[in-house]
């Protein structure tokens, strides 16, 4: 019985994740894969975090999951916030040197890469 529990569970959890980096795709990605499609400097930066990202998540040794890029973008959201950051109001200025933000969007470009949910 365990087994038919542990399915159902990682089931709710991989589509949990990918709403979780849909609606970061729709609030912050789209705007930011846009904007960094126009600005070289902006898709370097985008870059350099998905490198980051990818190092944190010892993306060398196991491969990108859903689970693991939606975990990781609400624990840098949830630390954001308990040191006084605040997502920007109304459309984002991609200009501002907010790494936050700049963050997020880089799991959008990594999350571009993952297989579509089935």
């Amino acid at each position: 019985m365990n087994g038919l529990f542990s399915g159902a569970a990682a089931r709710a959890a991989l589509r949990s994740a990918y709403a979780c980096l849909a609606e970061l795709h729709d609030t912050v990605g789209v705007s930011g894969l846009d904007a960094a499609d126009v600005s070289p400097g902006l898709m370097a930066v985008v870059d350099q975090h998905s490198a980051g990202i990818r190092d944190s998540l010892s993306a060398d040794v196991r491969p990108l999951t859903a689970v693991l890029l939606a975990a990781y973008a609400e624990g840098v959201r949830d630390a954001a916030f308990t040191h006084g950051w605040r997502p920007p109001v109304g459309p984002i200025d991609w200009s501002e040197n907010d790494w936050v933000m700049r963050r997020l969007l880089a799991v959008c470009a990594l999350a571009r890469t993952l297989p579509e949910a089935g």
